[in-house]
């Protein structure tokens, strides 16, 4: 198996991980924030889709005019690194958006990847990172992120009543 391909299995095997918590779980709980907590699930997941398209999209492939509507600019201030998590639901798009935009970026995501040529593998990111420097650098982070969020979102469930899926 290439480089390539492991990266691109460690990404699919991290967005199955963190499905298995977001399956089935009712709309209400989405926003709850367990007491003491600092976050919810919603911010979870569309942290998640913007992560994925910053990491993979942007950084190796170049941002272009179409991915304002795979992931618009409003959607991004909601959820990116550093944003103040609200319990509200007013303040963020609706859940279906929120899914429908976590999972229209995996699928850009793993469309486009396979088609990224070995020999640009340790090329330099199109936009710096503080960890990955390179190419496939940047895909292994992008698992790895995920499944720190996935970390996130199951101990949220756990605080929220939920029994351990494992």
């Amino acid at each position: 198996m290439s480089r390539l391909q492991i990266a691109i299995s460690n990404i699919i095997f991290a967005r199955t991980y963190t499905l298995q918590f977001l399956d089935g779980l009712p709309d209400a709980d989405w926003f709850r924030m367990p007491s003491g907590g600092v976050t919810h699930i919603a911010w979870q997941v569309g942290h998640l889709a913007i992560a994925q398209y910053f990491l993979v999209l942007d950084r190796v492939r170049g941002v272009r005019p179409e991915d304002e509507q795979l992931i618009p600019t409003a959607f991004r201030n909601c959820f990116e690194r550093g944003s103040v998590v609200e319990p509200d639901p007013a303040m963020y798009p609706p859940i279906p958006e929120i899914r429908a935009t976590f999972d229209r970026v995996h699928e850009t995501v793993m469309a486009e990847t396979p088609r990224i040529p070995d020999a640009e593998l340790d090329d330099a990111l199109k936009r710096s990172h503080r960890i990955a420097k390179t190419k496939i650098e940047v895909l292994n982070w992008c698992s790895a992120h995920e499944m720190v969020h996935a970390g996130q979102i199951a101990l949220i469930r756990r605080f929220l009543g939920y029994p351990p899926i494992w």
